[in-house]
């Protein structure tokens, strides 16, 4: 290795320098790192897809809309939300209003009209109602919802 010491090369040559005499780490470094990046990007987008069913939801607070304002199977689910709203909070709406519409969970459709207008809204939380009715517990319901409609 002869030459001048490194310390009286200017930066910019001693970068390709480097590059020249290491060689093959320079291209491992770089698989690596592209490596390293896959497996982190992998992680991330996994961890978006999952938490859509699997993650902790709740936390509305805004006044359900009364069934009296509808007819119908509309009126009935807006009576489900009304009488049974810790469940509903708990389970993911599956019509994706959380991205759409800054929904918080299946109850959040009931605060406002969107579960009037959507077919999704209102067999979820039908089936959440009977699966209630059946004694089962929230996990158990929203473990079955997401079952049902997350395919």
């Amino acid at each position: 290795m002869g030459g001048p010491p490194l310390y009286l090369i200017p930066e910019h040559e001693l970068h390709v320098k480097n590059h020249i005499c290491e060689g093959d780490s320079v291209k491992k470094s770089g698989k690596l790192k592209r490596g390293l990046f896959i497996a982190m990007m992998s992680v991330f987008l996994i961890s978006i897809v999952a938490s859509d069913a699997a993650s902790p939801l709740g936390g509305e607070k805004r006044p359900i809309l009364s069934p009296d304002n509808f007819k119908g199977k509309t009126a009935y689910t807006y009576q489900i939300a009304n009488e049974i709203p810790d469940v509903l909070d708990n389970i993911y709406c599956y019509c994706h209003c959380q991205k759409h519409s800054g929904h918080k969970s299946l109850l959040s459709c009931y605060t406002d009209k969107h579960a009037a207008f959507c077919d999704v809204c209102q067999n979820e939380a039908i089936m959440a109602y009977e699966l209630y009715k059946q004694g089962k517990d929230i996990k158990t319901i929203k473990k079955m919802v997401d079952e049902e409609f997350g395919r």
